[in-house]
């Protein structure tokens, strides 16, 4: 059963004639009445009950127009709604993110791609770098914000920031007002705050630490970094942190903030599932989030 087939139908019985049929379907009368023989044998039955004066659908034949004239206007229907996505009158975008990158990247991103494209619907995704894999690997989201490494062999990425990483150590630390970088094997012996396994930035410490040749001290854990530069500030401990995080202004409630010798880094990366399709919304998101990104770095 082919959609034209359909429609050949729905003229016949509108037209109660295969010669005015033909003329407004634009193909000659012997063709037509061979698609609908075709069509009959297909189905089994008979749909129009022919005389020499004119065509009258069958009971049969009642239904097969009422159930193929729905299925064309849904055809039509989902055609509209393909150009509108096309054209990006309309849609939904799935976005994944970090809690920290949700926080301090979005803000910037969204209000300019909102304004640039009004009918799109932006759904927010935040979870740990570990869930937010899976979901984009599957499908779950369109696109995600996530750091390097990724796990998922099922990802394709493409950086859009690179950010240097800091210390954060409470103002009463012995380290505290220190302004040259300092080396990272300094820390060794200190008591170390962290986000949970399944965060990206945890694996980050622990990286770090390891380069440094020590593991980690870790005292706390928190699924949430502005907890961890609290717990730092309450002189809990020491954390590593994105410069990002970094607040311009200062309070007894803010910790201190070291560089490192080393000028270690994370890559931020904008990651979707390899081979599947990245609709035009996507791109154009991925492409507002670049052009944000890009002016406020430099």
């Amino acid at each position: 059963m082919e959609l034209r087939q359909l429609s050949y139908v729905i003229q016949i019985a509108k037209e109660k004639n295969f010669s005015r049929a033909a003329e407004k379907l634009h193909i000659a009368q012997p063709s037509l009445s061979q698609q609908l023989s075709k069509l009959e044998q297909e189905l089994n039955v008979m749909l129009f009950r022919r005389t020499t004066n004119s065509v009258e659908p069958t009971e049969a034949g009642e239904v097969f127009v009422e159930k193929a004239q729905h299925i064309l206007d849904a055809v039509e229907q989902l055609r509209q709604e393909m150009d509108d996505m096309a054209q990006m009158r309309k849609g939904k975008l799935v976005v994944g993110t970090l809690p920290i990158t949700g926080a301090h990247i979005l803000p910037l991103v969204l209000p300019r791609f909102g304004e640039q494209y009004p009918q799109i619907e932006v759904v927010l995704v935040e979870d740990t770098t570990s869930k937010l894999e899976q979901l984009t690997a599957s499908g779950g989201t369109d696109v995600s914000l996530l750091t390097l490494p990724l796990i998922d062999a099922n990802l394709s990425c493409e950086p859009y920031m690179e950010e240097e990483i800091c210390v954060a150590v409470p103002k009463n630390h012995r380290l505290a007002n220190v302004t040259e970088p300092i080396e990272l094997s300094e820390l060794k012996d200190e008591p170390f705050i962290a986000l949970k396994r399944g965060q990206g930035f945890r694996q980050i410490t622990v990286d770090l630490c390891a380069e440094a040749g020590f593991i980690p001290n870790i005292v706390f854990e928190s699924t949430n970094i502005e907890t961890v530069q609290a717990l730092v500030a309450a002189e809990m401990g020491i954390a590593f942190v994105p410069n990002m995080l970094i607040k311009t202004t200062s309070s007894d409630y803010s910790p201190f903030y070291l560089r490192l010798k080393s000028h270690p880094t994370r890559t931020l990366v904008i990651a979707r599932g390899k081979g599947r399709y990245l609709s035009k919304a996507a791109q154009a998101f991925i492409e507002t989030l670049k052009e944000t990104i890009q002016e406020h770095t430099h």
